[in-house]
């Protein structure tokens, strides 16, 4: 028989407790709890060195991990500490990238169909109800296994609603983006950065009055009245932020 291995979330730790017991009576699965994001962390990394990783995690949505710096299991003293997420959806996002092959389930106190479409979004196979039958949830984790994602339906339609509009949000962003010049986009980059107009002159060898003009031009073919709000509209459309240290390196090497 192939056993299901399961890592319960929720820093309710009576309740994480209460259902990983009720999870282990079931014959096919092995099931460990976790009270915090950095706990569950350190499990999913310790499973995976021990050879015997998780299948499918249960994340509480509204887990409240502080946000900490965690050394990745097994790294030396000096390593680059790792950031731990402030909550189930953004723990969920973070797996995608550490542990693809980790099914995500999101529990939830409350139907929240923007909470549960960007659960979707972050990479979650389903949004269970809390108070939902231990064999609904047996199914829920069962079903992700087999690649279905799974909703309340009663979520339904709302989360279908979210999904279009945030296509269309980036879509509309992506037009805008587009509308800009490559010098105005390597701008709009160090925005995204944090990169404040100073910095942005060092960085792109320009005048700080050049790069004033570049960001009022970004402003205006954007439609937005501040950088934030341009920042705000480049993470929708997926522009991502300047390497910055990639960029210190290569302003420290002599030119010939």
């Amino acid at each position: 028989m192939q056993r299901i291995r399961v890592l319960v979330v929720d820093d309710h730790r009576i309740f994480a407790e209460s259902l990983a017991a009720a999870l282990a009576a079931e014959q096919d699965v092995d099931v460990a709890a976790a009270g915090s994001a950095p706990a569950a962390l350190r499990n999913l990394d310790r499973a995976v060195t021990d050879g015997r990783r998780f299948d499918v995690l249960l994340a509480d949505a509204d887990l409240a991990a502080p946000l900490l710096a965690v050394p990745p299991q097994g790294a030396v003293r000096d390593a680059v500490p790792r950031a731990v997420p402030r909550d189930g959806i953004a723990l969920v996002s973070g797996l995608r990238t550490s542990h693809p092959y980790l099914r995500t389930v999101v529990l939830a106190d409350r139907d929240d169909p923007r909470r549960a479409a960007a659960a979707l979004q972050a990479g979650a196979s389903g949004w269970v109800a809390k108070d939902c039958s231990l064999s609904r949830l047996l199914a829920v984790i069962r079903g992700v296994l087999r690649d279905e994602t799974h909703l309340p339906p009663a979520l339904l339609t709302g989360v279908l609603r979210e999904l279009t509009a945030a296509r269309k949000h980036r879509s509309e962003s992506e037009r805008l983006v587009e509308s800009l010049t490559p010098r105005e986009r390597e701008v709009l980059r160090c925005m995204v950065a944090g990169l404040g107009r100073k910095a942005v002159a060092e960085r792109l060898f320009l005048s700080p009055h050049t790069v004033r003009t570049h960001m009022q031009n970004v402003l205006g073919k954007l439609g937005v009245h501040s950088t934030l709000a341009a920042v705000a509209l480049a993470r929708r459309a997926g522009v991502g932020p300047v390497e910055l240290e990639a960029a210190a390196a290569a302003a420290s090497v002599p030119v010939p």
